[in-house]
């Protein structure tokens, strides 16, 4: 009988190990997620239990999820612009800005769909 292959395994337990380094270093270092996680404590148990239905509850707790994800990207982006470009330099702001625009519109998705969801269930 062939061995199995535990390559595949030991792929994902590193791929675990590096994205726990870098959630902990997200919260270590990066004060917007920090807030988001404070946020996120509160609404996505809150989200779980308001949502009528699945979907609702995905929508609620997944919009929350969705912005960190993007401040994740984010803060490797802007790592990674000061990595390569520690002086000013227009193009390195503007990739910063647009970073820090993708945030900002995610959270007001995050807004519109709690918004609508709990208007709708209000009214």
């Amino acid at each position: 009988m062939p061995k199995p292959d535990t390559k595949p395994l030991l792929h994902l337990v590193a791929a675990c190990r590096y994205s726990w380094k870098g959630l902990t270093a997200a919260v270590r270092h990066e004060h917007a997620f920090r807030q988001e996680l404070i946020v996120a404590v509160i609404a996505i148990p809150l989200g779980i239990y308001l949502g009528e239905g699945m979907i609702q509850k995905v929508l609620l707790a997944g919009s929350w999820l969705l912005v960190m994800i993007v401040e994740l990207l984010n803060s490797a982006l802007e790592a990674v612009v000061d990595l390569v470009s520690p002086g000013h330099n227009p193009l390195a702001g503007r990739a910063k800005d647009l970073g820090s625009a993708a945030v900002l519109l995610t959270i007001v998705l995050a807004g519109l769909s709690w918004g609508m969801i709990l208007t709708e269930h209000m009214g």
